[in-house]
């Protein structure tokens, strides 16, 4: 399995590159689940767990304390998901989007409509180049997803688990903000497990394409 991501992450490298690679399916639904070190959010960056929104679901499938975003079909009126990949994930491109909300502190402080994506530029350590990044609230790449533990991606699902771990970013906004006292960076704060629903490449590019010419006709 962890071939299969390291071949994943060079393929995803030559695809930022411009080289043209076929994806043989796209993403059309399934969820993310998270399970969060709430301890450790509570003791190292004062973020106390509050609520979720109501189009979060509570427990996830990583038990309880967990909880898990829906993935945004491909044809979502906002942030709709892009992601297409082939058989061992040797190759892939685009973004796995979701809707919905956390709150800590009372509510005071939130984060939410998560974007999982990749940069080659994240590569290394034990970081695999993939992000979650928050574009509600704090918007924000909020954590770095580590070397997979499982890998499945094939017709039937694309299914990932991983750390998550405090990405640099998130790790500067917590100091300036008085939240944390040490730097964070690469802290490993929860556990994330990604399940989607494949369709093929081709219908999903056709579907993109009715979107896309329904858009412009608007």
């Amino acid at each position: 399995m962890f071939s299969k991501t390291v071949l994943g992450i060079a393929g995803a490298m030559t695809l930022v590159s411009g080289a043209a690679i076929a994806e043989d399916f796209g993403v059309t639904g399934g969820q993310t689940n998270v399970l969060l070190d709430v301890g450790t959010l509570s003791a190292a960056a004062s973020l106390d767990l509050s609520s979720v929104s109501s189009d979060v679901i509570a427990p996830g499938d990583l038990g309880a304390g967990s909880v898990a975003f829906g993935i945004n079909p491909v044809d979502a009126p906002l942030l709709p998901t892009t992601f297409s990949y082939d058989a061992g994930l040797s190759a892939f491109s685009g973004t796995i989007e979701h809707t919905g909300s956390v709150f800590f502190n009372d509510d005071a402080v939130e984060v939410g409509n998560f974007s999982i994506a990749f940069d080659a530029g994240r590569v290394g350590d034990s970081r695999s180049g993939f992000y979650v990044e928050s574009t509600t609230g704090i918007a924000a790449i909020l954590f770095d997803v580590a070397t997979p533990s499982f890998v499945q991606a094939d017709s039937s699902v694309l299914s990932i688990e991983a750390d998550l771990l405090v990405s640099g970013e998130f790790a500067a906004f917590l100091l300036d903000n008085g939240l944390a006292s040490a730097d964070l960076t690469g802290a490993d704060v929860g556990d994330a497990l990604v399940s989607a629903v494949p369709t093929p490449g081709s219908v999903m590019m056709l579907g993109m394409a009715g979107l896309v010419a329904a858009r412009r006709r608007r």
